[in-house]
């Protein structure tokens, strides 16, 4: 592979140490084009890509991809586990409370100043989980 490409999934999976399957490939694939998906979504997704996958299938999948740092989960309080594309930064969500949409939001200002705790008790910080609360904007119109 020259510099010039970019990898693809299955160079991506092998290089997190991963087996290459057709229903990995199609997982990430789906994850990534989707928004902040259920499990339930992206099942249906590998299905349209791949045919029949079980759930237990696709939960085993989900767990390999986030260990492997492929994949980020989040839960909102109150939500099932959700899976998106966007690892690798420290990114937030933005979570409507009444349709339920996320929305990724970068960190406030400057370099993740939401990694600087105000007392760490000796924890070396990797990550900070922020989830904003509201409204979103079809939400807020019809609320008015």
């Amino acid at each position: 592979m020259t510099a010039s490409q970019n990898p693809t999934t299955a160079d991506e999976l092998r290089g997190a140490g991963l087996r290459v399957t057709a229903a990995r490939v199609a997982l990430l694939e789906t994850v990534r084009e989707g928004d902040h998906l259920g499990v339930d979504a992206i099942a249906s997704g590998v299905r349209d890509r791949v045919g029949h996958i079980s759930l237990q299938a696709v939960y085993e999948a989900l767990h390999a991809l986030t260990a492997a740092g492929l994949v980020r989960r989040i839960e909102p309080a109150g939500s099932p586990a959700r899976y998106e594309g966007r690892v690798g930064d420290n990114h937030h969500h933005l979570v409507c409370r009444s349709c339920g949409t996320v929305t990724d939001v970068d960190c406030a200002t400057g370099e993740a100043p939401c990694l600087t705790a105000s007392d760490d008790h000796g924890f070396s910080i990797d990550e900070a989980e922020v989830i904003y609360w509201g409204l979103c904007p079809a939400c807020s119109t019809r609320s008015s």
